[in-house]
Protein backbone atom coordinates (compact mmCIF):
# COMPACT_ATOMS: atom_id res chain seq x y z
CA UNK A 1 0.00 0.00 0.00
CA UNK A 2 2.59 2.65 1.23
CA UNK A 3 5.01 1.62 -2.06
CA UNK A 4 1.81 2.21 -4.29
CA UNK A 5 1.01 5.53 -2.59
CA UNK A 6 5.18 6.47 -2.86
CA UNK A 7 4.68 5.55 -6.72
CA UNK A 8 1.51 8.04 -7.08
CA UNK A 9 3.26 10.36 -5.60
CA UNK A 10 6.06 10.39 -7.05
CA UNK A 11 4.28 9.79 -10.65
CA UNK A 12 2.53 13.17 -9.62
CA UNK A 13 5.92 14.70 -8.84
CA UNK A 14 6.84 14.06 -12.69
CA UNK A 15 3.83 15.30 -14.07
CA UNK A 16 3.70 18.53 -12.32
CA UNK A 17 7.61 18.94 -13.06
CA UNK A 18 6.89 18.12 -16.84
CA UNK A 19 3.99 20.27 -16.63
CA UNK A 20 6.40 23.33 -15.59
CA UNK A 21 9.50 22.77 -17.95
CA UNK A 22 6.47 23.07 -20.50
CA UNK A 23 4.95 26.88 -19.30
CA UNK A 24 8.27 27.96 -19.02
CA UNK A 25 9.73 26.46 -22.12
CA UNK A 26 6.32 28.48 -24.03
CA UNK A 27 7.23 31.49 -21.90
CA UNK A 28 10.80 31.90 -23.72
CA UNK A 29 9.70 30.33 -27.39
CA UNK A 30 7.21 33.30 -27.07
CA UNK A 31 9.59 35.53 -25.38
CA UNK A 32 12.66 35.16 -27.88
CA UNK A 33 9.83 35.20 -30.74
CA UNK A 34 8.91 38.52 -29.72
CA UNK A 35 12.55 39.91 -29.54
CA UNK A 36 12.99 38.13 -33.28
CA UNK A 37 9.88 40.25 -34.63
CA UNK A 38 11.32 43.26 -32.86
CA UNK A 39 15.22 43.10 -34.09
CA UNK A 40 13.17 42.53 -37.54
CA UNK A 41 10.92 45.76 -37.57
CA UNK A 42 13.86 47.68 -35.99
CA UNK A 43 16.53 46.53 -38.46
CA UNK A 44 13.98 46.82 -41.64
CA UNK A 45 13.37 50.88 -40.57
CA UNK A 46 16.96 51.59 -40.34
CA UNK A 47 18.12 50.26 -43.72
CA UNK A 48 14.85 52.01 -45.29
CA UNK A 49 15.86 56.17 -45.54
CA UNK A 50 12.28 56.59 -47.01
CA UNK A 51 11.00 54.68 -43.09
CA UNK A 52 13.09 56.85 -41.71
CA UNK A 53 12.76 60.15 -42.74
CA UNK A 54 8.93 59.99 -41.64
CA UNK A 55 10.41 60.16 -37.89
CA UNK A 56 11.84 63.43 -38.20
CA UNK A 57 11.47 67.28 -39.62
CA UNK A 58 13.08 70.35 -39.28
CA UNK A 59 12.46 70.70 -35.74
CA UNK A 60 13.14 67.02 -34.48
CA UNK A 61 10.31 64.38 -34.15
CA UNK A 62 7.79 64.09 -36.77
CA UNK A 63 3.55 63.39 -35.72
CA UNK A 64 5.14 59.90 -36.61
CA UNK A 65 7.87 59.32 -34.56
CA UNK A 66 5.92 60.61 -31.45
CA UNK A 67 2.91 58.41 -32.34
CA UNK A 68 5.81 55.54 -33.50
CA UNK A 69 7.31 56.25 -29.46
CA UNK A 70 4.48 55.96 -27.36
CA UNK A 71 2.45 53.42 -29.32
CA UNK A 72 4.15 50.77 -27.28
CA UNK A 73 2.88 52.21 -24.25
CA UNK A 74 -0.55 52.55 -25.39
CA UNK A 75 -0.91 49.07 -26.49
CA UNK A 76 0.98 47.73 -22.97
CA UNK A 77 -2.31 49.31 -21.08
CA UNK A 78 -4.72 47.77 -23.22
CA UNK A 79 -2.81 44.18 -22.55
CA UNK A 80 -4.32 43.68 -19.41
CA UNK A 81 -8.08 44.24 -20.79
CA UNK A 82 -7.32 41.80 -24.01
CA UNK A 83 -5.71 38.98 -21.85
CA UNK A 84 -8.80 39.24 -19.24
CA UNK A 85 -11.73 39.70 -21.94
CA UNK A 86 -10.19 38.84 -25.57
CA UNK A 87 -9.79 35.04 -26.79
CA UNK A 88 -6.29 34.00 -26.34
CA UNK A 89 -5.98 34.50 -30.48
CA UNK A 90 -6.35 37.91 -29.70
CA UNK A 91 -4.21 37.64 -26.97
CA UNK A 92 -1.22 36.14 -29.05
CA UNK A 93 -2.04 39.27 -31.77
CA UNK A 94 -1.56 41.95 -29.21
CA UNK A 95 1.79 40.13 -27.95
CA UNK A 96 3.01 39.70 -31.72
CA UNK A 97 2.06 43.59 -32.60
CA UNK A 98 3.63 44.77 -29.13
CA UNK A 99 6.53 43.09 -30.00
CA UNK A 100 6.57 45.07 -33.78
CA UNK A 101 5.38 48.37 -32.77
CA UNK A 102 8.58 48.38 -29.88
CA UNK A 103 10.80 47.48 -33.11
CA UNK A 104 9.15 50.55 -34.50
CA UNK A 105 9.85 52.93 -31.30
CA UNK A 106 13.15 51.67 -30.85
CA UNK A 107 14.85 51.95 -34.69
CA UNK A 108 15.66 55.46 -34.08
CA UNK A 109 17.21 54.98 -30.49
CA UNK A 110 19.39 52.49 -32.72
CA UNK A 111 21.15 54.46 -35.31
CA UNK A 112 22.51 56.55 -32.67
CA UNK A 113 24.91 53.41 -31.64
CA UNK A 114 27.29 51.87 -34.06
CA UNK A 115 25.66 48.58 -35.15
CA UNK A 116 28.93 46.25 -33.93
CA UNK A 117 28.44 48.35 -30.56
CA UNK A 118 24.44 47.54 -30.48
CA UNK A 119 25.36 43.31 -30.98
CA UNK A 120 28.10 43.33 -28.51
CA UNK A 121 25.13 44.87 -26.29
CA UNK A 122 22.78 42.62 -27.03
CA UNK A 123 24.41 39.46 -26.15
CA UNK A 124 25.92 40.84 -23.06
CA UNK A 125 22.27 41.47 -22.19
CA UNK A 126 21.50 37.92 -23.09
CA UNK A 127 24.21 36.51 -20.98
CA UNK A 128 23.46 38.58 -17.92
CA UNK A 129 19.34 37.94 -18.80
CA UNK A 130 19.78 34.18 -18.46
CA UNK A 131 22.21 34.29 -15.88
CA UNK A 132 19.72 35.98 -13.72
CA UNK A 133 16.41 34.17 -15.31
CA UNK A 134 18.42 30.82 -14.54
CA UNK A 135 18.83 31.87 -10.30
CA UNK A 136 15.34 32.77 -10.16
CA UNK A 137 14.33 29.74 -11.67
CA UNK A 138 16.20 27.39 -9.29
CA UNK A 139 16.67 29.45 -6.22
CA UNK A 140 15.26 28.11 -2.89
CA UNK A 141 14.87 31.71 -1.47
CA UNK A 142 12.06 33.62 -1.69
CA UNK A 143 12.16 36.49 -3.80
CA UNK A 144 8.69 38.22 -2.81
CA UNK A 145 9.88 40.93 -1.05
CA UNK A 146 11.70 41.92 -3.83
CA UNK A 147 8.67 42.89 -5.69
CA UNK A 148 7.52 46.11 -3.28
CA UNK A 149 11.16 47.07 -3.65
CA UNK A 150 11.58 47.00 -7.52
CA UNK A 151 8.19 48.39 -8.11
CA UNK A 152 8.84 51.73 -5.60
CA UNK A 153 12.12 52.00 -7.46
CA UNK A 154 10.65 51.71 -10.97
CA UNK A 155 8.35 54.41 -10.25
CA UNK A 156 11.45 56.31 -8.98
CA UNK A 157 12.86 55.39 -12.42
CA UNK A 158 10.36 56.86 -14.37
CA UNK A 159 9.82 60.07 -12.49
CA UNK A 160 13.62 61.16 -12.36
CA UNK A 161 13.74 59.90 -16.37
CA UNK A 162 10.98 62.19 -16.80
CA UNK A 163 12.72 65.32 -14.75
CA UNK A 164 16.08 65.30 -16.40
CA UNK A 165 14.44 65.47 -19.88
CA UNK A 166 13.98 68.90 -18.91
CA UNK A 167 17.41 68.90 -16.83
CA UNK A 168 19.32 67.38 -19.43
CA UNK A 169 21.94 66.44 -16.31
CA UNK A 170 25.01 64.14 -18.12
CA UNK A 171 25.81 62.69 -14.47
CA UNK A 172 21.68 62.03 -13.80
CA UNK A 173 21.53 60.27 -17.43
CA UNK A 174 24.54 57.80 -16.39
CA UNK A 175 23.49 57.29 -12.84
CA UNK A 176 19.75 56.90 -14.02
CA UNK A 177 21.07 53.93 -16.23
CA UNK A 178 23.00 52.41 -13.29
CA UNK A 179 19.94 52.15 -11.50
CA UNK A 180 18.24 51.10 -14.39
CA UNK A 181 20.13 48.01 -15.47
CA UNK A 182 20.29 47.53 -11.38
CA UNK A 183 16.48 47.56 -11.29
CA UNK A 184 15.92 45.34 -14.13
CA UNK A 185 18.26 42.89 -13.42
CA UNK A 186 16.53 42.60 -10.06
CA UNK A 187 12.44 41.93 -12.00
CA UNK A 188 14.35 39.40 -14.22
CA UNK A 189 14.89 37.08 -11.58
CA UNK A 190 11.65 38.26 -9.27
CA UNK A 191 9.55 37.81 -12.65
CA UNK A 192 11.03 34.41 -13.37
CA UNK A 193 10.45 33.20 -9.97
CA UNK A 194 7.21 34.37 -9.64
CA UNK A 195 6.21 32.93 -12.93
CA UNK A 196 7.40 29.63 -11.17
CA UNK A 197 4.92 30.10 -8.60
CA UNK A 198 2.02 30.83 -10.72
CA UNK A 199 2.28 27.73 -12.23
CA UNK A 200 2.35 25.55 -8.71
CA UNK A 201 -0.71 27.93 -7.74
CA UNK A 202 -2.74 27.09 -10.91
CA UNK A 203 -1.83 23.90 -12.32
CA UNK A 204 -4.93 22.76 -12.74
CA UNK A 205 -5.89 25.51 -15.26
CA UNK A 206 -6.92 24.36 -18.73
CA UNK A 207 -4.69 24.97 -21.93
CA UNK A 208 -6.37 28.19 -22.81
CA UNK A 209 -5.86 29.49 -19.65
CA UNK A 210 -2.19 28.16 -19.30
CA UNK A 211 -1.39 29.67 -22.61
CA UNK A 212 -2.70 33.06 -21.53
CA UNK A 213 -0.38 32.82 -18.71
CA UNK A 214 2.34 31.47 -20.52
CA UNK A 215 2.01 35.19 -23.06
CA UNK A 216 1.50 37.08 -19.84
CA UNK A 217 4.75 35.78 -18.42
CA UNK A 218 6.88 36.24 -21.57
CA UNK A 219 5.83 40.27 -22.07
CA UNK A 220 7.05 40.17 -18.67
CA UNK A 221 10.41 39.03 -19.19
CA UNK A 222 10.42 40.88 -22.89
CA UNK A 223 10.21 43.83 -21.05
CA UNK A 224 12.92 43.11 -18.51
CA UNK A 225 15.15 42.13 -21.35
CA UNK A 226 14.62 45.20 -23.15
CA UNK A 227 15.19 47.80 -20.55
CA UNK A 228 17.59 46.40 -19.32
CA UNK A 229 19.42 46.11 -22.94
CA UNK A 230 18.66 49.94 -23.61
CA UNK A 231 19.95 50.82 -20.22
CA UNK A 232 23.05 48.67 -21.01
CA UNK A 233 23.19 50.48 -24.25
CA UNK A 234 23.60 54.30 -23.01
CA UNK A 235 26.29 52.54 -20.47
CA UNK A 236 28.26 50.31 -23.11
CA UNK A 237 27.24 51.15 -26.93
CA UNK A 238 29.50 53.68 -29.21
CA UNK A 239 27.86 56.53 -30.50
CA UNK A 240 27.88 57.42 -33.63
Amino acid sequence: MFENREAVSYSNAQVIDEGLRNFMLKIYNYMAGGLCVTALIAYLVISNPSILRLYFNETGYSAFGWLALFAPLIVIFAFGWVLNKGTLQQVQATFWGYSALMGLSLAPVFLAYTGASVVRVFLITAATFGALSLYGYTTKKDLTGWGSFLFMGLVGLIIASIVNVFMQSSGLYYALSYIGVFIFAGLTAYDTQNMKSLYFANSTLNDDMTSRGAIAGALSLYLDFINMFIYLLRLLGDRR
